[in-house]
């Protein structure tokens, strides 16, 4: 059965999956709505038939406000140790942000302002497409909290560290151009057209033979931080199972074959 609701829909289109998170107005995320999103992309990652997943938001204007604070105010959501009412099985919040084992691409295309948490989810994908018109921001501080979901593990990696330092400390708002001027994100569209960029790339991606395509979230992974040297190393001689599936595959050697004989590559998997 595919997961979902009216507040995480879930559709699939071939060999594509594509998430809305749907919540008006501001589409923030609850602990049930975390777990919703969770049970999503455990079956994106369990199921064969799927090959690359899109999160988006429902509406115009707002990607994901990050949290319910109005959840969290009530006390429906904890705050001390929010973790642990995660259900580690689920990837953690919001299903994307600690999903170690989650190898299949994940394309997020931001509809609109895309803060806190929401901009956690968005750092957790692999590849990021903006509207023209989306905002990048981290307002915790001033909550008496700070963003610990993504935020201060993949940010400064991402961004110049005193860029980073400015959203996390002071909150500031950073368009969309200038997040893609920093390589925050891959790419800046009109509004009208993001969904069918996203579609686009997830259509590209599709076309690739799914270890080959698999393995590179798998290595990249395992070798982040890594020295060059120890980083040949853990991928020659780590537990790496896809990859090494890969190497030995009938698509690896389908994809050669095809090239040598100019022709489209047949790919199964295997």
């Amino acid at each position: 059965m595919i997961p979902g609701d009216k507040e995480v829909r879930v559709e699939i289109d071939g060999t594509i999956l594509t998430i809305t998170i749907d919540r008006p107005k501001a589409n923030a995320i609850d602990l049930p709505t975390s777990r919703k999103l969770g049970e999503a992309l455990v079956y994106f990652r369990d199921n064969p038939e799927l090959k690359v997943a899109i999160i988006t938001g429902g509406g115009e204007k707002i990607f994901c406000a990050g949290w319910d604070l109005k959840a969290l105010d009530s006390g429906d959501t904890s705050l001390e140790n929010w973790w642990e009412d995660e259900d580690p099985d689920l990837g953690g919040f919001a299903g994307i942000t600690e999903m170690w084992n989650l190898n299949k691409p994940v394309i997020a295309a931001l509809n609109g302002l895309t803060i806190g948490a929401g901009f956690e989810i968005a750092l957790a994908c692999d590849l990021i497409i903006a509207a023209d018109h989306v905002q990048f921001a981290l307002p915790e501080l001033p909550l008496g909290i700070i963003p610990d979901a993504g935020a201060v593990q993949r940010l400064p990696k991402r961004l110049p560290y005193n860029i980073a330092l400015e959203m996390l400390y002071l909150g500031r708002r950073m368009p969309a151009e200038e997040a893609a001027g920093y390589g925050l994100i891959n790419k800046v569209v009109a509004a009208g057209d993001l969904m069918a960029a996203a579609r686009e790339w997830a259509e590209q991606l599709s076309q690739v033979a799914p270890l080959a395509l698999n393995s590179i979230k798998e290595v990249l992974r395992a070798i982040e931080c890594e020295p060059t040297e120890q980083a040949f190393h853990k991928m020659r001689y780590g537990d790496l199972p896809t990859y090494k599936a890969m190497l030995s595959s009938d698509d690896a050697g389908e994809g050669v074959k095809a090239f040598v004989e100019k022709r489209d590559a047949t790919f199964k998997g295997s």
